[in-house]
């Protein structure tokens, strides 16, 4: 009869209760949601052209793409190339840099022209993307 009391005390205590464990796991999901930093997309897919030179930018803020086609990509939306220095500066915040992504098939006085609006907009730190390419 002894033996009943003490078999049924250690089933209630391998009980494992997982609450606690819960409750950090959601307290560090909230943590990485608001640290994250987010860079906002261009919205097109770009062919990038390969350079052995080529560093990550991890202060870039926002993504210019630049298509074959010629047209300007600012945050998923297509933008005039004349004013694609507007809509870059008022997404950019603080020392936040923009790095634009130029398809290897575009035009380079495209890809001048974008600089230099974005430039003459107020950023500061303009970036050209390629990828590492294999040497």
């Amino acid at each position: 009869m002894r033996r009943r009391r003490l078999g049924a005390n250690s089933d209630d205590a391998s009980e494992v209760n997982l609450t606690p464990m819960l409750d950090v796991v959601f307290i560090m999901l909230i943590f990485f949601i608001v640290t994250t930093s987010f860079i906002k997309e261009s919205g097109v897919e770009i062919e990038r052209p390969e350079s052995s030179a080529a560093s990550p930018r991890p202060d870039a803020q926002v993504m210019v793409a630049i298509t074959p086609e010629g047209a300007v990509w600012v945050d998923g939306e297509a933008v005039d190339a004349h004013r694609v220095g507007e809509r870059v500066a008022a997404l950019v915040s603080g020392d936040g840099g923009v790095v634009i992504q130029a398809d290897r098939e575009s035009t380079t006085g495209l890809l001048i022209e974008v600089m230099d609006r974005i430039r003459e907009a107020g950023v500061e730190q303009v970036a050209v993307a390629a990828s590492r390419g294999t040497s």
